[in-house]
């Protein structure tokens, strides 16, 4: 790492150990990352093996579920120490199933997300949109103080027609729901740029694949992974790029990422 370059990396790994054999180490070397945040690890925390947690020139730390075994959980790979790190907003229904990490660098305070997915009932559709709402609040008070924050994760909601490819084919299934895309819309007109957006508006380049239909060698996908900043980061200029690497395998979805330079 440069003196002030920064290569942070999402990825939602879909099960950690399943990844952990399908060369995610060889993959965290090339990716070559300064922060990596992973979503869905499904494990436990007496599942962290030393494989998992102690990886060569990096810190981790990590989030998992309380209320159901091989489900949700995040973590986080750094190389730059953190000044604080928090888990959890404080609302246990959220907190209990291990889905926010947030992390003080001092210059920008950096969030790993798994938001929730809402096909599987209405239950969870409004949990899902409740989970938006109040995330959003709790760190909106950190955005009103004038704080950069970097959001990182799997959104599960694709935004518009171009961030997925069968659009119309998909508009009354949860991930591409009117009321979840008015969420995405609602984040935007409050001050938070979709990085890849930013610098693409117009590309059509998608981070998950169903494993169904042969998907991904079709490039039948969705954009649900996102680096969401606040204004004042795009303002002062640090973001220098914005990216999604389709060529490592591993998950169904594949890393997104930035370049910052604080």
């Amino acid at each position: 790492m440069s003196e002030n370059n920064i290569k942070m990396i999402s990825w939602n790994v879909n099960g950690l150990r399943a990844v952990i054999k399908k060369d995610f180490h060889k993959s965290l070397k090339n990716m070559d990352a300064d922060i990596v945040a992973i979503q869905e690890t499904k494990i436990q925390e007496h599942q962290l093996t030393d494989e998992i947690k102690n990886i060569e020139g990096y810190e981790s730390y990590w989030s998992f579920s309380t209320v159901k075994k091989g489900y949700s959980g995040i973590g986080i790979y750094t190389r730059i120490k953190p000044q604080d790190i928090k888990y959890g907003i404080g609302i246990s229904k959220y907190d209990n199933e291990g889905r926010i990490i947030e992390m003080d660098f001092k210059d920008f305070i950096f969030f790993n997300i798994y938001f929730p997915n809402g096909q599987m009932s209405e239950e969870r559709l409004q949990y899902k949109l409740d989970f938006y709402r109040d995330f959003f609040e709790y760190i909106d008070a950190y955005k009103d103080k004038g704080k950069c924050l970097i959001i990182a994760g799997d959104f599960n909601t694709a935004h518009n027609e171009i961030d997925l490819k069968n659009p119309k084919a998909n508009e009354k299934r949860s991930g591409f729901l009117r009321i979840e895309r008015d969420w995405m819309d609602r984040i935007i007109n409050n001050g938070y740029v979709d990085t890849f957006r930013y610098f693409y508006p117009d590309k059509i380049k998608y981070s998950w694949w169903t494993y169904r239909f042969n998907a991904r060698a079709n490039n039948a996908g969705w954009r649900i992974d996102y680096f969401f900043v606040t204004q004042n980061i795009i303002d002062k200029g640090l973001i220098k790029d914005a990216f999604i690497d389709n060529d490592i395998y591993g998950s169904d979805h594949c890393p997104v990422g930035i370049d910052v330079k604080i």
